[in-house]
């Protein structure tokens, strides 16, 4: 067995591509259009897993954006998506400035957490050791639920 993507479902697809891949970092590795079936499917990877998603087609996050409008509820439902970092900081810094909010900041140099424009919790984790605890992070509180 191994593991190729997790599905999470999108109500516009350029938003959530802009907060995956312009925000977040991920790379678009395929995308599928199916008119029969009115959706698109666009399976993104970290940039460091590019090589192994276009070869294995794994490991992945496949968007399925639904061409006819549906209501999506609870996108926390499953869990989150985690993805490891080289520097927690500045990558939070970066989501910042691009608009995202930090729900869970990383206080302890170690993990954050963000919500995508659909609700589905990400988590970030710090690669390696923790990083000494710095500000603005060490004294942020947290905002919404994560």
């Amino acid at each position: 067995m191994k593991y190729l993507h997790t599905m999470v479902r999108v109500r516009d697809l350029e938003a959530a591509l802009d907060f995956y891949c312009a925000k977040l970092g991920l790379v678009e590795a395929r995308r599928v259009d199916v008119p029969q079936g009115r959706y698109t499917l666009s399976f993104l990877c970290a940039p460091q897993d590019e090589g192994r998603a276009r070869e294995d087609n794994a490991p992945m996050v496949e968007l399925t954006y639904n061409w006819d409008p549906e209501d999506y509820q609870g996108g926390r439902n499953f869990g989150h998506l985690a993805y490891e970092v080289d520097d927690i900081y500045a990558h939070c810094q970066r989501l910042m400035d691009g608009g995202v909010i930090i729900n869970r900041p990383p206080r302890d140099g170690r993990m954050a957490f963000v919500r995508s424009p659909d609700g589905i919790s990400i988590e970030l984790l710090q690669k390696g050791a923790a990083l000494p605890p710095a500000e603005p992070w060490a004294s942020m509180a947290n905002t919404g639920v994560w």
